[in-house]
């Protein structure tokens, strides 16, 4: 993450750079990394998989 964002930019302010490492690791990272609990896949793959699998048991009854 320090080569990707905080050697790659340069902030006006620590409340900056804050506020950019934050959104990073909110909207970017936690959403996207693959995580054990979940069956190794991303919190968004798994919930698209989740919602078709509840779709296709609707369909189904």
């Amino acid at each position: 993450m320090k080569n990707e964002r905080v050697h790659a930019t340069r902030y006006r302010t620590h409340q900056d750079a804050k506020a950019d490492l934050f959104e990073y690791i909110e909207v970017f990272y936690n959403r996207s990394r693959r995580d054990s609990s979940l069956g190794l896949v991303s919190p968004q793959r798994f919930l698209r998989d989740w919602v078709k699998a509840q779709q296709t048991k609707d369909a189904a009854a």
